[in-house]
């Protein structure tokens, strides 16, 4: 046992100096790192990285799971304007690069959450069961978005040191699997505070509760009530209604608190990445990205507060639009009208005061007031369009989500799970007719409750927008629920992407497009995305299971609808 303890310890030291530090036990580490002694190791230190490399993951997966992938299919953030180097048909279309990437992030977690799992479950180096209880709760979450990206993955055979290839488990397997392992976790928890003392309590090697475990518990139930809610209705899940209901009766849930995480310098950006980092240090304009049109006209129009928080006004300016000469391109003159029509209904619908100068049957010259509007910039926008969408005609995320330099850590946290989302599902149960709660206190507390993620103050909001009362039938309420819950998920693709595929809104995005002229089709003819395909690595490693959860969940294209979709 003690060979194994200091086993642990180097790999521990390994690590902490690989990232530097985000707690003060790492930084009495860097001082001297021989001021950790066996008997003061503890699995506490493996559990920050669990942690935060789920959910504020490294540049590289940052880069291309979270802003490639996830954010733009939640329709919040857009490529394709003039200076991006990228239409925003970009992961529309199948890239081995891009989705290897977030194929890897998945695969490289699964060994940093099974390693403290192995570290805390009985006979383990570091056996506690309330650790291990913390630990089964993230691997819950983990699962949840893992099988959410990519449908079938393994699960049951997964970290099995008999089983190489592990198989791919169905959607309603893993959902049903996770939440009994919340309902361990809960369980195992009960009436504790913490996992110990000294060296055996989390504290504050927890960036997300600090050792808190009621806290966690909540979050537990709360993640259960989601999960739950979202397997709601797919064919065979007949667990769902009972977890619904022993959520709802337990009444533990995240009121007053989020599961967050708090930027921190003290991590290596290469293992923790964040939007500031990608906006400042990357390529000018060419990686940087845009407020989507969606999420501009729902703030815009209903009178959001949290518009100049979630985004800047348009720069606007004099800006020159340049019609190729047809002899050049007679496909994009021909073409030129009807596209420059579309980017002036951009500028009609959100009430813009601007003037368009014709020079010629070739220049015209748009002129915009100044960090005035707030215009979004469509989703999907196509090659053929690019040139005109230019970068002065939308709008930039705000610096408290991108931050005033790349080190900048007074910016937006990591979403994990927030207070808002746990009253949304509560309105949602009770509009479907379950509990008994009161749709509108549950849904007018999710509303403060995001207002108060962003330090803006909803009471004239919630007063005078339409949108913030459930005074519809059923359908129509549950719709304001989902867009809703959709705008204060803002900056969390991955659950933003999800709740727009299960609940079909904001319809704007679930739709799809169609009209070439416009926006890149991608390989799904325009089709919403509703997962990703699977990796060339995961055919390469393990190719007959991949093939055995095509033949049961569809092709394994983008457009195949998730189990819960059907």
């Amino acid at each position: 046992m003690k060979n194994n303890i200091l086993k642990y310890l180097l790999v521990f030291l390994v690590f902490a100096g690989t990232i530097t530090s985000c707690t003060k036990d790492f930084n009495e580490i860097n001082k001297n790192p021989n001021a950790i002694l066996p008997d003061e190791a503890s699995a506490r230190y493996f559990l920050t990285k669990a942690e935060y490399r789920l959910y504020a993951s490294g540049r590289y997966t940052y880069w291309r799971a979270n802003l490639i992938h996830a954010d733009r299919y939640a329709g919040y953030f857009c490529f394709g304007n003039s200076g991006s180097w990228w239409n925003d048909e970009l992961g529309y279309k199948f890239h081995g690069g891009y989705t290897g990437a977030t194929w890897g992030l998945y695969g490289g977690y699964f060994g940093v959450i099974n390693t403290f799992l192995k570290l805390t479950q009985q006979g383990g180096d570091f056996e506690n069961p309330l650790m291990e209880a913390v630990g089964k709760i993230l691997e819950a979450l983990y699962y949840q978005q893992y099988t959410d990206v990519f449908g079938e993955v393994p699960y049951s055979e997964a970290g099995d040191p008999d089983i190489k290839l592990p198989k791919f488990d169905t959607q309603k397997d893993i959902y049903q699997g996770i939440i009994n392992e919340l309902n361990e976790a809960m369980a195992t928890i009960g009436d504790a505070t913490a996992t110990g003392t000294g060296v055996d309590d989390l504290g504050s090697n927890d960036v997300i509760f600090g050792g808190d475990l009621q806290k966690w518990k909540k979050f537990a139930n709360s993640a259960k009530l989601r999960i739950a809610l979202r397997a709601y209705g797919a064919p065979g899940a007949d667990f769902a209604e009972t977890a619904i209901n022993e959520c709802l009766s337990s009444g533990q849930f995240m009121e007053d608190f989020g599961a967050i995480l708090e930027k921190d310098n003290a991590i290596s950006q290469w293992n923790s990445s964040s939007y500031a980092d990608i906006w400042h240090r990357f390529g000018g304009k060419g990686s940087k990205w845009k407020v989507s049109q969606t999420m501009i006209n729902y703030l815009r129009d209903y009178n959001d507060p949290r518009l100049e928080k979630y985004a800047d006004p348009i720069p606007g300016g004099d800006i020159s639009l340049k019609r190729p000469l047809a002899k050049d391109n007679e496909e994009a003159y021909n073409k030129f009208p009807k596209r420059l029509d579309f980017i002036k209904s951009l500028f009609d619908e959100a009430k813009v005061e601007y003037t368009v100068e014709n020079v010629g049957d070739t220049i015209f010259n748009i002129s915009i007031p100044e960090n005035t509007y707030y215009v979004g910039q469509p989703t999907r926008l196509g090659s053929g369009i690019k040139s005109m969408a230019k970068w002065e005609f939308f709008s930039s995320p705000d610096l408290y989500v991108i931050g005033l330099d790349p080190d900048d850590n007074n910016i937006a946290p990591e979403i994990i799970m927030t207070a808002a989302e746990t009253y949304f599902l509560r309105a949602e149960a009770a509009v479907r007719g379950f509990g008994a709660g009161n749709a509108q206190e549950l849904f007018t507390k999710g509303i403060e409750a995001a207002m108060a993620l962003y330090n803006v103050d909803g009471s004239d909001y919630i007063a005078n927008a339409d949108l913030a009362q459930l005074n519809g039938s059923d359908e129509e309420n549950l719709e304001k629920i989902a867009i809703q819950r959709w705008i204060a998920s803002y900056t969390d693709g991955f659950e933003g992407w999800a709740d727009v595929r299960k609940s079909g809104y904001p319809k704007a995005l679930s739709q799809g497009v169609s009209d070439p002229d416009i926006y890149g089709l991608g390989d799904i003819d325009g089709d919403y995305p509703t997962r990703m395909q699977y990796a060339g690595s995961a055919y390469n490693l393990n190719g007959a299971h991949v093939d055995e959860a095509v033949a049961r969940q569809g092709a394994d294209k983008q457009n195949t609808p998730l189990w819960w979709q059907k």
